[in-house]
């Protein structure tokens, strides 16, 4: 393990003081095995619930993805990644100089520190060294966050898209946990999970709803994806992306999603974003992973529709968890942005651990 590795491991388990662990997660985390999934909830059935799983709108909650994900990695055309990356050094986090200021700051795969009205908010928050249920084995970084956790202001708001390893990562939200009682808004089916992480200020919400947070509205957003953890809970809670309004600006942190109608009526019932960050990463191949993940071309057409001012990309470069090339995302952005006629200053992306004052108040 390299040297930043082991600090992000360590900072990554302090002492659990807050509760004792159940029976059965004893049982489980002594066998380095993931936790039994969360009992079934049980919201209104809708044209994205059945009553029992979730589902993307005209389609069916069933789906062959064990099968599919065995035959992809019986085929696949393995792409070499580095083994690490050493990025340059940023320098840290401006504080915003008006509440309509966006500053954003990327540390990381979907990991933003966002500052906006006056909140400060972190996007699933992984600062794990693998993105996995064990800490031995899966997915691990080429790259270090680009801002340690230990470096971070205190926290108004963490925003959880859904339950993938790779965005809700428990050893991340233990150790924020153990920083303050911090607001999590996710969406159904999650709050269990991070209330036993001792979160006590939890809002899950379903698909267009809101909450206030201070002066901001939160609102959960569509997104073309799918929810797991184990073999047995697929798509039994929901995934989504998030406005925020604040300071009469528009935030949209996206969440994973892959192409679709979904856009266009985010920005038809809310509002264009000032700032939308879009995933552009973990696509290929296609006959797999497109329901589910944009490539470039789709997180341009996803700018478009929204009618976003500026947009962002993210989801690319940190873990090896599709068969594109590290630096295929940006590279394949620049294609799809000179193919449609969009100059770069309006959809870019971030060095790891950089920060922008994205979205400026025009009275500054």
């Amino acid at each position: 393990m390299t040297r930043w590795g082991s600090q992000v491991q360590s900072l990554l388990r302090p002492p659990r003081t807050d509760r004792q662990p159940s029976e059965a997660f004893s049982a489980f985390a002594k066998r380095g095995m993931p936790c039994p999934p969360d009992p079934p909830i049980s919201p209104p059935q809708s044209d994205h619930f059945d009553g029992r799983r979730f589902r993307n709108p005209g389609t069916s909650s069933r789906s062959g993805g064990l099968l599919a994900v065995l035959k992809w990695q019986m085929r696949r055309d393995r792409v070499r990644w580095p083994d690490s990356i050493v990025d340059p050094r940023y320098n840290p986090p401006p504080e915003p100089n008006s509440p309509r200021d966006i500053v954003a700051t990327y540390i990381g795969h979907s990991t933003f520190l966002l500052r906006l009205g006056g909140l400060t908010i972190l996007t699933d928050p992984i600062f794990s060294l693998r993105c996995s249920p064990v800490s031995w084995a899966g997915p691990k970084r080429v790259r270090p966050p680009g801002l340690a956790l230990a470096d971070l202001p205190p926290i108004d708001l963490i925003l959880l898209s859904h339950n993938h390893y790779d965005h809700m990562d428990l050893p991340s939200l233990r150790a924020l946990r153990s920083r303050g009682d911090t607001v999590v808004v996710t969406t159904l089916g999650n709050g269990p999970r991070l209330r036993r992480l001792g979160f006590t200020r939890v809002e899950a919400l379903d698909w267009w709803g809101s909450t206030q947070i201070g002066d901001a509205r939160v609102t959960a957003t569509p997104a073309r994806h799918f929810a797991a953890r184990t073999l047995w809970d697929r798509n039994r809670t929901l995934w989504s992306g998030f406005m925020i309004e604040a300071a009469e600006r528009r935030l949209l942190f996206a969440g994973d999603s892959g192409a679709g109608g979904h856009w266009a009526e985010i920005g038809k019932r809310l509002g264009p974003p000032d700032l939308a960050l879009l995933p552009i990463g973990a696509y290929e191949p296609r006959w797999m992973m497109a329901p589910v993940h944009m490539n470039p071309h789709e997180a341009v057409q996803a700018h478009q529709a929204l009618g976003a001012q500026r947009s962002i990309g993210m989801h690319f470069g940190t873990f090896r968890l599709t068969d594109e090339a590290v630096d295929a995302p940006v590279q394949t952005l620049s294609v799809a942005l000179k193919a449609a006629a969009i100059e770069p200053s309006q959809f870019s992306t971030l060095g790891f651990g950089q920060s922008m004052v994205a979205i400026k108040d025009d009275a500054d």
